[in-house]
């Protein structure tokens, strides 16, 4: 993979989304934009991407947490999901590389 796809989301909800709607789930570089994603997933898979939708999740105020030691606090982290619209009569095969 490159450095803009991180990995595919495999999910039950992003599996189902495959196998319905032809869309497919991807973790990926939180400052890439949309055609980058696009770019970078043609080239990787050999398709035609027809739209992209981005997600930022994560991050938000940071959580107390009061532990033996004293209080600490923590944030989750920040990351991207992008969910590929691709051509009709082509698919990505997410199941290969394992």
């Amino acid at each position: 993979m490159n450095s803009i796809i991180k990995k595919p989301l495999l999910t039950e909800k992003a599996t189902l989304d495959s196998e319905v709607n032809n869309r497919y789930a991807f973790v990926v570089d939180r400052r890439a934009n949309k055609l980058e994603i696009k770019d970078a997933i043609e080239k990787e898979y050999s398709v035609t991407v027809e739209n992209v939708r981005t997600m930022t999740y994560g991050g938000g105020k940071p959580k107390k947490k009061y532990t033996s030691r004293g209080i600490s606090e923590e944030s989750k982290p920040v990351w991207k999901k992008a969910i590929v619209t691709v051509a009709e009569g082509q698919d990505i095969n997410l199941y290969e590389n394992i």
